[in-house]
């Protein structure tokens, strides 16, 4: 803070040394004023000087050093009082500012919840004919037929669970609900929703899980085992895939291994950032780049680690490193 004050005080420094120097000059060119009187009138001027520095510094940097450490929060109850006018000038800007910003925010943020309110409403209603193309597609005797509608059924089924989980995920905090959950359980919901998709593909699962239960919230988990487990089938073929739990220094590890192709090593690093999709995979156009984005978020938002270890031509494993028992009251909305 000193630097800038004194740059920003460069002009008095001139003026002072400038008249200082003309001092001098008077004195060696005046034999009637000594040399040493001038050296003693500098020296008190500059002991005068420099005290008016530091009062002026005292006085005028305490307004802008709040400024400089200003919360991020906009409370202007925060800002140091301003003494001289211009600091007045400067704070009724900043009022005037900070209000505009408030009241946009809050407009901004009110319609995002008309949009998330909306869309969750359309959502919710656009399931009663889906429901219907169900029972229609079951009615189906011709078995290719059924198989291909129930695969396209499934695809949309999938992308509006996406989509409304990626609008609910930005307030996730106030949907929690801890609990103890049968983890085996769940797998095979999952797993059973994706039937019709694993038997067009020939997959099957190995479940290898001897744990009864795991203190998480139980829907947001789902989501995350289901952007992980539909990943695994839609890059494999006539394969199974291995989904199992073991505990590892009182944390579970769960992990979804394929046998699929693989990710690229120069893809690794990216395959949690929303929208990306690998540069190996481009035949797949279906593909949003929104799932391990959302199941990163959610996992985090459990404090639950997901991590992967891939190569291509080998496949994929996933893992859920869930916290230790003794920490789940540090999660988010518990």
């Amino acid at each position: 803070m000193i630097r800038m004050f004194l740059d920003e005080r460069k002009s008095w420094l001139m003026i002072f040394i400038t008249q200082q120097l003309l001092l001098l000059f008077i004195a060696s060119i005046d034999r009637q004023f000594a040399v040493q009187s001038a050296f003693y009138i500098i020296f008190l001027n500059l002991v005068i000087f420099l005290l008016f520095l530091l009062y002026r510094y005292r006085k005028e940097t305490k307004f802008y050093a709040g400024l400089k450490d200003w919360d991020e929060s906009l409370d202007l109850n925060e800002l140091e009082k301003p003494d001289s006018p211009f600091e007045k000038l400067v704070e009724t800007a900043l009022v005037a500012q900070t209000e505009n910003l408030k009241a946009d925010t809050a407009r901004n943020v009110a319609m995002l919840e008309v949009e998330k309110d909306e869309l969750t409403a359309w959502v919710h209603e656009i399931k009663t004919p889906m429901t219907a193309m169900q029972l229609m597609i079951d009615r189906i005797e011709d078995e290719n037929t059924k198989a291909s509608l129930s695969y396209e059924w499934l695809r949309i089924h999938l992308l509006l669970d996406k989509q409304l989980h990626q609008k609910r995920i930005g307030n996730m905090e106030n949907d929690l609900y801890i609990e103890n959950v049968d983890l085996k359980r769940l797998i095979h919901q999952e797993i059973k929703a994706l039937r019709s998709w694993c038997i067009q593909k020939g997959i099957g699962f190995d479940i290898q899980l001897n744990i009864p239960k795991i203190v998480t919230d139980a829907k947001w988990l789902a989501f995350i085992l289901r952007q992980l487990i539909t990943n695994a089938v839609k890059y494999s073929e006539g394969t199974d895939i291995t989904i199992s739990g073991e505990f590892k220094n009182g944390r579970l590890h769960l992990a979804v291994a394929d046998h699929g192709c693989g990710i690229d090593p120069k893809d690794l690093p990216r395959i949690f950032e929303k929208g990306f999709t690998s540069t190996d995979r481009n035949q797949n156009t279906a593909a949003t780049g929104l799932g391990l984005y959302l199941a990163k978020r959610a996992a985090e938002k459990l404090h639950i680690r997901l991590t992967v270890q891939s190569a291509p031509g080998t496949g994929s494993t996933f893992t859920l490193i869930f916290p230790r028992k003794n920490e789940f009251q540090y999660i988010t909305g518990m």
